[in-house]
């Protein structure tokens, strides 16, 4: 049996509190790595002791006989798979685990009543906006619906908040290094410039074909950089095409390193991947077929060769590389200087920030940094260095404050002093988030000194709330506080203790709200 993690019983409880209050359809968001199906095998167990049926749902064969041996590895209950000739109905086993292009076909669909299932868990929730998902989650409308994801950009989230009323629970790969529970990241810039100028989009994402075509006479000098910076470490390179993939494998062979190379053809995948597992193998070449479903913790180098635009697949790409093992202390991951006009290709920075800004810093230190770097530190400079450009551009406005607002905090100059980059770039997803925010949340923000007339949303007006609550629990700084020591040119006092702050609020109004010589704001801290 295992025992959850904290961050994933706080994951289970979110997604049962979701259900209880009514949000039929939530959204679960954790990082590749974080073990997303164990907190969903939870959730299973809990609701089948209430006496419901559940339906786990996926798109790949890998991912339902993942889902069903968690499943019975977590909480020790079995499951009955609905897919080809097999059907859970007339089952005594509660748990489905179905493929969703069975369960999608209209004559099988049909024979399930639609009070069948109570709960319908969806793995890579992306998925639920196609119309195959769409038809058989539509034939249960009173069931509870969960959708798992890693996590997504904006665009994603947009998406999805056209299907789901909430969002349970986000763990974000930041928390995750920090707290232990996935290795930190190594970017390293390779100083080879790939031209990818021509290679045109398909299906939304670079044409896999045109960028096989585009890193043919790159191939070579690949290898050779790979030795020099993959020795020691196991690697798994995520390349465009078969052909590509299986002529880079040899490359690699023919440099040194010993390489092997799986795809959806292969008769022998199963073999290779155990042997590449057990050590006969460095490295292990793939065209896209191992960024679901398979896992091997002990890999600590990932290539990627094949450029995306697309977060969500850049980022399952990596973590095949992010989970902890004996001996492991980081992931490296390479990185080229693909030369190309679009602005939307994924590098390091997009698994750590969904802020433009911090993200090009990110991708500019990389580019200028001749060694390995961590990307956590990485994004905790970038992050300084935006939040005083902020600072500064906003200090012209809060100088420009008159009246009922010069007694308050602007809600963003509140999320720039205590460090919230959730608060600084807030977007809504979901339609109550949209809606303007309600008078009893604009009268909390008031009461609390947030100048609430430029809160434009529900959502965010809930998330300030939400913020300042939790705030007053860890006894930190008050809006109000902030407000009064900024104004005397103190600085960052949102991370501040309420203590502190009253502390020195007393020591200026005792000196006539005069700043004491021996204290120079810019500098103090308490």
């Amino acid at each position: 049996m295992f025992q959850l993690r904290p961050y994933q019983i706080e994951a289970k409880q979110a997604v049962i509190s979701e259900w209880e209050q009514g949000h039929q359809k939530t959204l679960l968001v954790l990082p590749t790595g974080c073990g997303k199906t164990v907190v969903f095998a939870s959730v299973t167990e809990n609701q089948v002791a209430k006496g419901h049926r559940v339906l786990i749902m996926a798109h790949r064969g890998e991912l339902l006989t993942q889902a069903a041996d968690k499943l019975r590895t977590a909480s020790g209950l079995d499951s009955v798979l609905e897919k080809a000739e097999s059907s859970s109905l007339g089952s005594f086993i509660p748990v489905t685990v179905g493929s969703v292009q069975s369960l999608a076909q209209e004559k099988r669909l049909a024979r399930f009543p639609q009070d069948y299932f109570q709960d319908i868990i969806v793995d890579e929730a992306h998925h639920c906006l196609s119309d195959s998902y769409k038809r058989v989650l539509n034939h249960f409308p009173d069931a509870n619906v969960l959708g798992v994801t890693a996590t997504p950009d904006r665009g994603d989230m947009k998406n999805l908040g056209e299907y789901f009323d909430s969002k349970a629970y986000e763990y974000s790969m930041t928390d995750a290094i920090r707290d232990g529970f996935l290795v930190p990241i190594k970017a390293q810039m390779i100083p080879l410039e790939l031209d990818i100028h021509g290679v045109g989009i398909s299906s939304g994402d670079f044409s896999a074909g045109e960028i096989g075509c585009a890193l043919e006479p790159y191939l070579e000098q690949i290898a050779q950089e790979m030795v020099h910076y993959c020795q020691g470490r196991k690697t798994v390179v995520f390349l465009p095409l078969i052909a590509t993939s299986q002529k880079f494998c040899q490359m690699l062979n023919d440099v040194g390193l010993s390489a092997a190379e799986v795809n959806g053809n292969s008769d022998d995948r199963e073999q290779v991947l155990t042997d590449f597992e057990n050590g006969r193998y460095d490295v292990l070449c793939n065209s896209m077929l191992l960024t679901e479903g398979w896992d091997c913790p002990s890999v600590d180098c990932i290539v990627i060769l094949r450029p995306t635009k697309i977060r969500s697949l850049y980022q399952q790409m990596v973590g095949r590389g992010m989970r902890l093992s004996p001996g492991k202390d980081d992931l490296l991951l390479l990185d080229f200087l693909w030369m190309t006009a679009r602005h939307d290709l994924c590098r390091p920075s997009a698994l750590l920030s969904k802020d433009e800004i911090i993200a090009a810093k990110i991708d500019k230190a990389l580019k200028e940094n001749p060694e390995a770097f961590d990307l956590i530190e990485a994004e905790e400079q970038a992050e300084r260095d935006v939040l005083a450009e902020r600072e500064a551009a906003l200090a012209k406005q809060l100088e420009e404050m008159r009246g009922k607002k010069r007694k308050l905090v602007d809600p963003i100059q509140y999320a720039l002093s205590i460090a919230a980059e959730d608060l600084a770039n807030y977007v809504p997803t979901f339609a109550w988030e949209m809606a303007p925010p309600s008078e009893k949340q604009l009268q909390f923000l008031e009461r609390r000194g947030i100048f609430a007339e430029s809160v434009e949303n529900s959502g965010l007006a809930s998330l300030l709330i939400d913020r300042l609550k939790r705030r007053q629990d860890e006894g930190l700084a008050t809006p109000k506080q902030i407000r009064c020591l900024e104004r005397y040119g103190f600085r960052h006092v949102g991370t501040w203790q309420f203590d502190d702050a009253s502390a020195l609020i007393s020591r200026l109004a005792n000196n006539k709200w005069r700043v004491p010589y021996d204290i120079y704001p810019a500098y103090y801290r308490p």
